[in-house]
């Protein structure tokens, strides 16, 4: 039985009005344009961090401290539907998830984690809905951002990409810091509001909103897809 119901919160408004218009008045949020070669990234959706479906957030934390229990649910379901038209359009599609061995010698991604919880944690799959097939690339990495010390760049560079589609978990942590480093490189970000997931709904929002405001632009898969089909017909 669920023992939690995961409360949703609109990212748009979760700063007060007056906080949003100090952001419009500096001129922060405007929209960016697609580019001609876009990726789909999918940044660690692991069962440790997914947790099983349907399972409320306390619950599932007992079996995975790092998971985000429900709030998951929804979002892989977008991803299952953005990983099928991407592949039939032959978009290049990168995952990402913890490296257990350079843990070990390098540090995780977040302060606090025992040396006995690697493996597990990190150890875990991809989850079934949303697995990567045949020559799809996963990137294992060390850090919350899929670039630090990755070649995640070498991979976008050698296959031209301009304009990145990021989903995945969790938008406070790994999604953000890769958000943040895929800006600083010069690709084109869109994050996909219902194609990212957080323990925290509010943490969530927050930085959903300030990833729009500084970094990104922050989409609806609708939008994502409606994209990818455009630019494949132009193609």
């Amino acid at each position: 039985m669920n023992d939690h119901v995961a409360p949703t919160m609109d990212w748009r408004t979760v700063f007060p009005e007056e906080d949003r218009k100090i952001y419009e008045a500096a001129r922060f949020g405007g929209q960016l344009e697609f580019g001609q070669n876009p990726a789909i990234m999918i940044i660690d959706v692991v069962d440790s961090f997914a947790g099983p479906k349907g399972q409320g957030i306390f619950d599932s934390i007992n079996q995975y401290r790092t998971s985000c229990g429900e709030a998951g649910d929804a979002a892989i379901k977008v991803m299952a539907n953005l990983l099928a038209i991407g592949r039939s359009l032959h978009v290049p599609i990168v995952y990402t998830k913890g490296s257990v061995v350079d843990k070990y010698y390098a540090g995780d991604s977040v302060k606090g984690t025992r040396p006995d919880e690697v493996e597990r944690i990190y150890g875990a799959p991809i989850v079934a809905a949303i697995a990567p097939i045949d020559g799809e690339y996963v990137l294992e990495k060390t850090k919350a951002s899929a670039f630090f010390g990755t070649p995640m760049a070498s991979f976008l560079q050698r296959h031209r990409i301009d304009t990145l589609l990021i989903c995945g978990t969790s938008t406070s942590g790994c999604v953000r810091a890769s958000t943040i480093d895929a800006f600083s490189h010069g690709y084109q970000v869109f994050v996909l509001e219902d194609g990212v997931f957080d323990r925290s709904p509010m943490s969530n929002a927050v930085n959903l909103y300030e990833m729009n405001q500084k970094y990104a632009s922050v989409i609806n898969s609708s939008d994502a897809i409606a994209y990818l089909r455009k630019l494949k017909v132009a193609a």
